[in-house]
């Protein structure tokens, strides 16, 4: 949720800091600050809002500091209001820490240090953590993070500095991410890769309950028990230039320009001879012909994505799919067997409730295959099947490359599936998989028109509230519209399928009010039209997204919106893309944060 970033090295540090904070603002921008070795003591600089808002006019203010070994934080605010107190970093005079995550016991362990005569300034779970590093401080920071994280419960990525190792950084993780980042002369910690792309490609992967000492020389790994580990360097296979905007407003747009080439690079290798290849995975023929149920498990995009393909699977292979909330799986007691699999979705790979909801079905012995974006994540590692989906880095909160290419997989497995259990034929599941590689191309189609999503956009910036209508397939589409819309423009809105507007929604309807209706699908075409009347005889403003060779009523049409003919079966692949810049220009239009929207984080790392 929060970000974390340390350095210790030979350069200053303090901008080195604050540019890899920028690169993890996405992971939470309630405020910012730093912590670093100056004059032999901890110097801590931090600030409510926004990073250049907040910490660096603040740094300016402080003046220059020569420090060449700090640690960093960028906040989502979970224990106390957004403010400069509760700002990470905290501690005192000895110690000083930065945390992502939760700490559930924070309460006992707080009543615990204030009986033995500590005081706490901010209302934070993570100034218990640095005060209880401090009591079990006695000389040794290795003793002390074993005894503290054995007394704390829930989930933390720690970044740690005691004032008497001015040239040493200390890292811990459990269920947050964190890793650990090599450079020449240099070393870092950062919750993502991403933040110090322009610094090392190479780190490590930490590991639950691992500890790192850090040195610009280097870095020794701990168990609890305090055995020297051993790990394997990673090299990361992202530039920096895919982490930057490239001379576009916004990442939002850079990426949904980048789907084009994020599908080819998640579709191609997973098509061989004209014909769906999962053997990256393990995923055989007779595993799937076997299974009883498909579960898909994921949260936001990444459920919406899951939903798509609900629609999909069932209507290809004909095999029964659950698809679930992940933050509701484990809670619901699902009728989940050992012959069963389940798909678990994720673009970070490190989405608490997701991991949960993994975690419970590895138990129960399901089969799990993990769909995410970023190699090496929790997610990855702990799913008894791994493939990812390459579409590289995703720094907007709004999720739209990493949808398409999670609904992509969808796709290709719904093929895969169907040709395993002989619902298809051979030549079906060709020409199946033959339309999927045309489909980057019209994908980069819809992105060539901007003109069109910028009036439609126009025309939604004053609304207080709008409805997105769809059946089938576009009913599964315009769940992922809607939330693009409210998550980033700040507009109330919500998806219904068409069908059920009479069974209460349409009370809703009143002069003026936008409904977008998504109309791709041939022999739902009539009744979803139908549905339109409906809502704009009560005095709606209909916006209709349709491929370009549909019919439309025009009296009942205000403004359409053409995309591409492909099979309908493809069609959330094609209509997407509008969705997604018609929210887009909508909140540019609005003056919001298009890349940072209010009180959002790209990685939901707690619960």
């Amino acid at each position: 949720m929060c970000g974390i970033v340390g350095y210790t090295g030979e350069s200053a540090c303090t901008d080195i800091l604050v540019e890899a904070l920028a690169k993890l603002e996405y992971r939470g921008y309630d405020s910012a600050g730093i912590a670093v070795f100056e004059d032999d003591k901890i110097t801590t600089v931090k600030a409510k809002g926004k990073i250049k808002e907040g910490l660096e006019a603040k740094l300016a203010e402080a003046g220059a500091l020569s420090a060449v070994s700090g640690i960093g934080h960028t906040r989502w605010a979970t224990h106390g209001e957004p403010s400069d107190i509760n700002s990470h970093p905290h501690g005192n005079k000895r110690v000083s820490v930065v945390h992502n995550g939760i700490i559930e016991n924070y309460r006992k362990i707080k009543e615990f240090l204030i009986s033995k005569g500590y005081s706490f300034d901010s209302e934070t779970d993570t100034e218990t953590v640095a005060k209880l590093l401090d009591y079990n401080y006695s000389g040794d920071p290795i003793d002390a993070v074993i005894s503290t994280i054995g007394e704390i419960e829930g989930a933390y990525a720690l970044g740690i500095m005691f004032r008497d190792f001015k040239d040493k950084i200390f890292a811990v993780r459990k269920e947050s991410p964190l890793i650990v980042g090599v450079g020449k002369g240099e070393m870092f910690i950062a919750s993502d890769v991403t933040a110090i792309l322009n610094r090392t490609k190479d780190y490590y992967l930490l590991e639950e309950d691992e500890i790192a000492e850090i040195d610009k020389n280097g870095v020794v790994f701990y168990d609890i028990h305090r055995n020297i580990i051993e790990k394997e360097l990673h090299t990361a296979t992202w530039d920096v230039e895919a982490a930057e905007k490239g001379g576009y407003k916004h990442f939002m747009l850079k990426e949904i320009t980048e789907q084009p080439q994020a599908l080819k690079n998640t579709i191609s290798p997973r098509i061989k001879d004209g014909l769906v290849n999962f053997e990256e995975c393990g995923l055989t023929d007779e595993m799937l012909r076997n299974y009883r149920h498909v579960f898909i498990v994921g949260c936001g995009s990444a459920m919406h994505a899951g939903t798509v393909g609900k629609y999909v699977i069932e209507s290809v292979a004909r095999t029964p799919v659950i698809v679930d909330i992940a933050s509701e799986f484990r809670y619901r007691k699902p009728l989940l067997s050992k012959d069963d699999l389940v798909i678990i979705i994720s673009q970070s790979g490190e989405t608490a409730d997701t991991k949960a909801a993994l975690k419970m079905a590895n138990e129960i012995g399901a089969d799990t295959l993990a769909i995410v974006n970023v190699v090496g994540s929790s997610i990855a590692r702990e799913a008894k099947m791994v493939m990812y989906t390459l579409a590289g880095p995703e720094i907007s909160v709004c999720s739209t490359k990493a949808y398409m290419v999670q609904t992509a997989f969808m796709y290709l497995f719904a093929f895969k599936i169907a040709y395993a259990r002989g619902v298809i034929t051979e030549e079906e599941c060709r020409s199946l998989t033959a339309e999927m590689m045309n489909i980057p191309e019209k994908v980069r189609e819809c992105t060539e028109n901007l003109e069109q999503y910028q009036f439609v956009a126009s025309k939604l910036m004053s609304a207080e509230s709008l409805l997105y209508i769809g059946r089938g397939l576009d009913y599964a589409l315009s769940m992922e519209g809607s939330l693009k819309l409210k998550e980033i423009s700040y507009i109330h809105s919500e998806s219904y399928a068409a069908g059920e507007l009479k069974h209460g929604t349409i009370s809703l309807i009143e002069s003026g009010m936008p409904v977008i209706a998504v109309a791709t699908q041939t022999e739902l075409f009539d009744k979803t039209q139908s549905n339109v009347k409906e809502v704009k005889s009560r005095g709606a403003t209909v916006i209709m997204v349709c491929p370009e060779d549909m019919k439309i009523e025009k009296e009942s049409v205000d403004y359409p919106v053409y995309i591409p003919k492909v099979r309908d079966l493809l069609m959330p692949l094609v209509a997407v893309v509008p969705l997604q810049l018609i929210a887009y220009y909508t909140a540019v239009l609005r003056d919001c944060d298009v890349d940072k929207p209010r009180n959002l984080a790209k990685s939901v790392t707690v619960e």
